[in-house]
């Protein structure tokens, strides 16, 4: 069957089209679109199909038009970009459909703020992973294109990079790009959180890539490069084993309880290029440790939180991976609170020096249902003497990691 159904892009305003354009929807027997660009051609003497919902109606009249004239259906920017063009080609087969494209949102954009893209990611917020997707792209320090929604509007994206990536982010928001009202916007990412933008609109954000990870961030960092009260660190060697039984993943919410010197949070930002990571440290000593270790290493990426783990953790969002680095006497308690909150083949890894805590870890794991796993990590290292070097011992560490059914 010949190609009856034309999709023909917009752009942004109606000076976009070109002669060819024009030639199309002139000739077409039946228009379908945006009531915005329908009226462009209020005068036209096709009969006119407004796109709305259910979409599902609308692909039946088309197939209906289509049947004893020629569509046109008139689509926002480019409409294989994000647009209906696709769901068209997939609906009635591309042997039906015939695409004319115009200039995407993404380009107008950047021709308002005289970037260049060609290395730009795109994100749709309308994606169900559209959160996950954007924090990925922002990890990559390259530009990102945002297409909004109303439950996702340019207010809501800064939250979203504010709190899950990073405050040193520069943001544009290009307001009704294509009427007469059009703005574009370069605020400070904090003050376009709090605004309220008109639509349709969407966003341009650009990382500072130095701005990702402090200086000189790699796992195993020696211990000295923290600050630490009376040796409460994590040693280097053993956190390399803790991140190979927790495996971090970007995305993830990352919990480490009784953070001490926060060498363990901090480090995770190494492999968690996005996603929140929760420092709990109810010692204000320690407390202080973390915040003077996090902002030298991995600044904006630590969430210090200074109170009992037990009830910190009422107010956190489900974790992906849990470390527990202290508990005491408490350990029983907090696992018992923290391991049910964990996401489904979540992970916790603890690290027990006394034998009795280690009996609690097994026996909790076990009527949780995790399947359980121990390591016993001995580290010597070496100590100059007088008539040469000796290996001096370190108390040995029982790495138990379980896994969430």
């Amino acid at each position: 069957m010949k190609n009856s159904i034309h999709v023909v892009g917009m752009g942004m305003c109606q000076a976009d089209l070109s002669q060819r354009h024009l030639e199309i929807i002139e000739n077409a027997g039946f228009l379908v679109g945006a009531d915005r660009h329908l009226k462009w051609f209020a005068d036209h003497p096709a009969r006119q199909r407004r796109i709305d919902s259910p979409l599902s109606a609308v692909l039946d009249d088309i197939q209906s038009f289509a049947q004893s004239g020629t569509v046109a259906v008139l689509a926002s920017g480019d409409p294989l970009f994000y647009g209906i063009g696709i769901t068209l080609i997939r609906h009635f087969g591309k042997d039906r459909v015939t695409v004319y494209p115009n200039v995407s949102s993404m380009a107008a954009a950047f021709g308002r703020i005289k970037c260049s893209w060609q290395e730009t990611a795109a994100v749709s917020m309308h994606a169900r992973n559209g959160r996950r997707g954007l924090m990925q792209a922002l990890a990559a320090a390259k530009p990102v294109f945002v297409l909004t929604d109303p439950e996702n509007s340019p207010d809501q994206v800064a939250q979203m990079v504010v709190q899950d990536f990073s405050d040193d982010v520069d943001i544009w928001v290009a307001e009704r790009m294509g009427h007469e009202d059009e703005c574009i916007h370069n605020p400070n990412i904090g003050h376009a959180a709090r605004q309220t933008w008109r639509t349709p609109n969407c966003v341009i954000l650009v990382p500072n890539p130095a701005s990702l990870t402090g200086p000189g961030l790699f796992p195993g960092l020696p211990d000295e490069s923290y600050a630490h009260t009376r040796g409460m660190i994590t040693k280097a060697e053993i956190r390399a084993v803790v991140f190979s039984k927790l495996c971090p993943r970007p995305g993830d919410v990352f919990w480490d309880l009784g953070s001490a010197s926060g060498s363990v949070a901090i480090e995770a930002a190494f492999f968690m290029t996005f996603g929140r990571i929760f420092a709990l440290e109810k010692n204000p000593n320690r407390a202080a440790d973390i915040r003077t270790n996090a902002e030298k290493y991995a600044p904006n990426r630590v969430e210090v939180i200074e109170d009992d783990i037990s009830a910190a953790i009422q107010n956190l969002p489900d974790p992906d991976r849990i470390f527990v680095g202290g508990g005491g006497k408490d350990l029983k308690a907090i696992l018992l609170k923290a391991c049910p909150r964990l996401a489904s083949k979540g992970r916790i890894v603890i690290n027990v020096v006394v034998l009795e805590n280690l009996g609690t870890c097994l026996a909790v794991l076990k009527n949780l249902g995790f399947a359980a796993e121990i390591v016993q990590v001995q580290i010597s290292r070496s100590s100059q003497m007088a008539a040469g070097m000796r290996m001096a011992a370190h108390n040995p560490v029982f790495v138990v990691t379980g896994e969430k059914p």
